[in-house]
């Protein structure tokens, strides 16, 4: 009756993972169907908990990688929250320095500075480079 505690981690893990969408319970799941296995094939508990962990391991660091770039490569990524806005352009609501300013970003006021030493007047057009924290990094719009 052992492997069928097995069997019911791998569908917890199964059920968790469809939750997750991280592909790292998948594998852990398959660790636990490794040790039903090994339940079955007579191994004591300590033998199917290290055969467990090791398959997970090994699915971790072998089958999670290439599921993820094939994964990748049939949907791209689409960059959601703070990352969705580096690239974009920006309004300068006050002067933006190397010390801090505001522009608007996508209908929002957000704090803003440049890299350079340089001053930005308000009214002009910016690209947002990179975000740090809650802080639009900046750099004028090349040709304006």
């Amino acid at each position: 009756m052992g492997w069928l505690w097995w069997i019911g981690a791998a569908l917890a893990l199964g059920i968790l993972e469809m939750l997750s969408l991280d592909l790292v319970l998948a594998m852990f799941a398959g660790g636990a169907i490794a040790g039903a296995i090994a339940y079955l094939f007579g191994a004591s508990v300590p033998v199917q908990f290290v055969v467990a962990a090791l398959t997970s391991v090994l699915l971790l660091f072998t089958l999670r990688p290439w599921l993820l770039r094939h994964l990748r490569a049939r949907m791209p990524l689409v960059e959601t929250n703070a990352a969705a806005l580096v690239g974009r352009e920006a309004v300068v609501v006050s002067t933006v320095t190397g010390e801090g300013g505001r522009v608007k970003l996508a209908g929002e006021v957000w704090s803003a500075r440049v890299d350079a030493a340089q001053t930005i007047p308000p009214g002009t057009e910016v690209r947002v480079a990179r975000i740090d924290g809650a802080t639009a990094i900046v750099a004028p719009v090349p040709g304006l």
